[in-house]
């Protein structure tokens, strides 16, 4: 696929080319698929990196692909027709940014704004879904992905939904995403804005 194993950029990333070589290969979704799936994955991945403020695409735009998050942390948000923004989370390296959309063939249901400098992995629509169909144990992979998605959303729902009062809300909701997505040194409030 590509030349070398990792360069460094100019954001200080250590920048992964190759997949199959990548250091964190046991702790993401796709990382530690058989030989033969790994390596087609390489070959279809597009590496870049992106500054603090790169929008990778836009709530309502078409779906071109999906982002295999490597290294950073992007915003995954939605806005009202009124200009009111809500932040549903913030994406941690191993995600798949776009998946639903992607698979669907719908357009993307949120906008993903990169909030630190990253690194991600582009993998165009088609090769996408002629990649799951050759390759069964990432399919697989891409449904419990989509289950744990669909399970935390309907928990987030319940909490919120059937909490008595807004301090309440609040209160879950906070306590939830700090379980699940701690942030260190105030990157949650530079994160926020």
């Amino acid at each position: 696929m590509k030349s070398g194993n990792s360069i460094r950029s100019p954001y200080g990333l250590e920048i992964i080319e190759n997949c199959v070589a990548c250091p964190q290969r046991e702790s993401r979704l796709f990382c530690n698929l058989p030989p033969a799936a790994l390596q087609k994955l390489s070959e279809i991945t597009s590496s870049a990196t992106y500054q603090k403020g790169t929008t990778l695409f836009v709530e309502g735009q078409t779906a071109r692909g999906v982002f295999i998050l490597c290294a950073g942390h992007v915003k995954l948000s939605t806005s009202s027709s009124d200009g009111r923004t809500l932040i549903l989370r913030i994406s941690e390296p191993g995600d798949l940014l776009g998946l639903l959309a992607t698979i669907s063939g719908k357009p993307y249901e949120v906008t993903a704004k990169v909030i630190e400098p990253t690194q991600a992995n582009f993998i165009c629509h088609a090769d996408f879904l002629k990649f799951l169909r050759e390759h069964g144990e990432a399919a697989l992979r891409v449904v419990q992905e989509l289950s744990e998605a669909y399970q935390t959303a309907f928990a987030e729902m319940r909490t919120i939904g059937l909490s008595h009062s807004a301090r309440k809300k609040l209160a879950r909701f906070v306590l939830d995403r700090s379980a699940h997505h701690p942030f260190e040194n105030g990157s949650l409030s530079s994160a926020l804005h």
